[in-house]
């Protein structure tokens, strides 16, 4: 018999234990989300309900008794306590109000008392704001608390109710009362705008201080919207408005009022409406980089959708359901007009997410950057790292001073910099050498900041050298720019005159004078490749001559060519007026670079000077120049020369600076292939892919496959071949094949052209 009995109570005692189970589950979805281990649900006898699951997925269950709570024999009505109205309570003095006191004050649902109420008829023992019990239950009441625990409580309440390791049960406490006076007195008209202003800002400061629970976090948060509802004319909190949680009643009304309204959704609230819509998460750009991706977010849908998408008002009904903190509390009705419900519409939504996804994708390689350890944002490969859209948020990150330096630059010296200097604001280490990489990370830095560099690698066929100089311009090549068959003709042409008016160290202003004016009369050339050109012919005047590279090109040329090119060179060395021998033996330096007789330039200077009157040279050997009659004005001709379009120049520059089919046929002999193959020792289609190949120092597969296909080559083949010559060459491949890039190492190929 006594078995039958034992077995009956434990099946009675395992029903209670599952129905209490399933009351406290149900008690934390409708009124909690914590991401506490332990959920104490306060009642006569304590059941502690533990989140760690065995292997077969059980919960465990185990009965402790807590405390009783304490009967209060106290009638006094309770009263709410203002800021600033002085009360003692067991020797504490409380200034700080905020809170309900007395004895009788009832829940909203009638059962129990009012959670926060501090009834001072109860027991209470004098202890510090650390001291915690288990009577600091998941719902902790004043009157549920042990002496100690209500002695502790009192202890945080009268002091300033700041110090982050308070057990945050008494924090809630104190937050509940709070949360009463809004939902309850406020909407019954007993609360004053400046009382109102008060607790809104106390909100703000605990939040502040206890914010780091999840739990007091958002509930904080939703009564700080409940109140922005409330009285808006009071009360507003922008940063709730735009990075709204997922149930945040402030974002809803203001999106239902402007759907409402027949208001474009503005990108502010756009935004917002990407956080809040339920189906999407944000992905790791976006949180990591979460002021980048508003920023750009908002700008690329200004930009797609103007003034911003108005939406159709729908059927279903905006609904404000406010779900408390307090136990105490249930029923709170919000005053609430007649709206529509837009925030789970898809159809707008699926707009705003493709946005999302594009800046989430441009802000990647920044966001994986920034993930690396020791990196800051205003890093300079951070910065370079931004998209172009973001351009000014890159420059208050770490451009600001590099900008200035730059336009102060342009102003005052033309825009000639060392490339010391320069690096500098790449705060990187000083290289010995400017490689491939080090070329694109001045180029890059440049455009970033909105600024085109000469030499830029990409279009200009030269580099700097590190104890060089560099020529910055405003506005920059642009994102998009590519280089005319004009923009490489002039650039040719700028690089021999350069070459010519350098000689005696001194550059006459004659002489700059008809370089300019080659670029600004040439029609064929747009207003950001004159801009770069002339960058271009700065950096070439400032820089010493040399020879690397023309060798190789100049003995393709034709002998009409050769000699059209011969002319352009006499015409700037006579620009000045005057030709003396160090011009005449340059010139004959270059004569022969280009496989013409060298007595051939004092003839050619009589022949051009001839044509204008009263110029008068002597010979090459004499120490001194006899003057002019008369300024000696080249202009006209030397620009005649150059926009003709006659075969012989076009032919000239055209093979100088071939585009990426081979070069074409020529009559003269140097253009056979079999010539070409023995003076270079490599077959012409694939030395006509080397000379396209040298134009810029990285290329993609795709571009090289589409430069192979046009000579009839095979990519592998073709750069093996390349690399083989070039190991038989200089003993070292001139072609790197990264995954999809193929860079160009540019020492290679100086060795190979020298």
């Amino acid at each position: 018999m006594e078995f039958w009995l034992i077995i009956g109570a434990a099946v009675v005692l395992y029903y209670v234990i599952k129905a209490m189970a399933a009351s406290s589950k149900q008690q934390t979805t409708n009124n909690k989300s914590s991401s506490e281990n332990e959920i104490r649900v306060t009642t006569t006898n304590r059941v502690v309900a533990n989140d760690n699951r065995d292997d077969d997925d059980l919960a465990t269950f185990s009965i402790s008794y807590g405390y009783e709570e304490e009967k209060s024999k106290n009638k006094t009505p309770a009263k709410w306590i203002k800021p600033g109205e002085p009360i003692t309570i067991k020797e504490h003095t409380f200034t700080g109000g905020n809170f309900y006191f007395g004895g009788k004050l009832s829940s909203l649902d009638e059962y129990g008392t009012e959670v926060s109420l501090v009834d001072d008829s109860l027991k209470i023992e004098n202890k510090p704001p650390s001291y915690e019990d288990e009577s600091l239950g998941y719902w902790p009441k004043f009157i549920s608390l042990t002496p100690k625990g209500r002695g502790a409580f009192l202890s945080w309440l009268s002091g300033n109710r700041s110090d982050p390791e308070t057990p945050l049960g008494y924090v809630f406490i104190y937050f509940y009362g709070i949360e009463r006076r809004i939902t309850v007195d406020s909407i019954k008209h007993e609360v004053d705008d400046a009382e109102f202003k008060y607790l809104f800002g106390e909100i703000l400061r605990l939040k502040d201080i206890y914010g780091s629970s999840r739990s007091f976090s958002n509930y904080s948060a939703r009564l700080l919207e409940f109140m922005c509802l409330l009285r808006p004319h009071v009360v507003t909190h922008p940063e709730l408005e735009k990075a709204p949680q997922r149930d945040s009643l402030l974002f809803k009304h203001r999106l239902a009022t402007t759907v409402h309204e027949g208001k474009p959704v503005s990108a502010e609230l756009a935004l917002a409406w990407v956080r809040f819509y339920p189906d999407y998460n944000l992905k790791k750009p976006a949180r990591r980089c979460a002021y980048e991706f508003s920023q750009m977010f908002t700008r690329l849908y200004s930009k797609k959708y103007g003034d911003g998408i108005i939406v159709k008002p729908n059927k279903t009904r905006l609904k404000i359901e406010y779900h408390p903190a307090s136990s105490s509390l249930r029923g709170i009705s919000f005053p609430q007009q007649d709206l529509p419900d837009p925030s789970n519409l898809k159809g707008p939504v699926n707009k705003l997410i493709a946005i999302a996804d594009e800046c989430t994708t441009q802000l990647d390689a920044y966001s994986r950057y920034l993930a690396k350890p020791d990196t800051s944002p205003t890093d300079i490969e951070a910065v370079l790292l931004l998209p172009d859209d973001l351009s000014d948020v890159g420059a208050t990150l770490g451009l600001g001073k590099f900008k200035k330096w730059a336009e102060d630059a342009i102003s005052t010296k033309n825009g000639l910099v060392s490339v010391e200097e320069f690096w500098t604001y790449t705060k990187s280490p000083l290289p010995a050498k400017i490689n491939k990489k080090e070329a694109e990370l001045i180029q890059n830095l440049a455009q970033k900041a909105g600024y085109g560099i000469a030499p830029d690698t990409r279009y200009h066929q030269a580099k700097a050298s590190m104890d060089g100089k560099l020529v910055l311009f405003s506005e920059g090549h642009g994102k998009y720019f590519e280089p005319s068959k004009a923009f490489s003709e002039m650039g040719m042409a700028l690089r021999l005159g350069a070459m010519v008016a350098t000689i005696d160290s001194h550059v006459d202003q004659a002489e700059l004078h008809l370089l300019n004016q080659l670029i600004d009369h040439d029609t064929n050339l747009s207003p950001t490749e004159k801009r770069s050109l002339h960058a271009y012919l700065v950096w070439r005047l400032n820089t010493p001559s040399n020879i690397t590279g023309l060798k190789a090109r100049v003995e393709l040329l034709g002998k009409t060519e050769k000699a059209a090119v011969s002319r352009i060179l006499v015409g700037v060395a006579m620009a000045d007026g005057k030709i003396d021998p160090q011009e005449i033996k340059q010139l004959e330096k270059l004569y022969t670079l280009l496989g013409l007789d060298k007595t051939q330039v004092t003839g050619d200077i009589h022949g051009i000077s001839s044509s204008k009157a009263g110029a008068r040279l002597v010979s090459p050997q004499s120490e001194t120049i006899l003057p002019a009659s008369s300024s000696f004005q080249l202009d006209e001709s030397i620009l005649a020369i150059h926009e003709s379009e006659t075969k012989d120049v076009q032919s000239m520059l055209s093979a100088i600076f071939a585009e990426d089919e081979p070069f074409s046929e020529s009559d003269d002999s140097a253009t056979d292939s079999t010539v070409i193959e023995e003076k270079t020792g490599i077959d012409k289609p694939h030395y006509a892919l080397f000379e396209s190949l040298i134009r810029k120092d990285k290329w993609t597969r795709e571009e090289v496959e589409a430069l192979c296909r046009d000579s009839g080559l095979m990519v592998s083949g073709a750069l093996e071949t390349i690399n083989d010559w070039s190991f038989e060459k200089v003993d070292g491949a001139v072609l790197e094949e990264d995954g999809d890039a193929i860079y160009v190492d540019r020492e290679i190929v100086e060795e190979i052209e020298g």
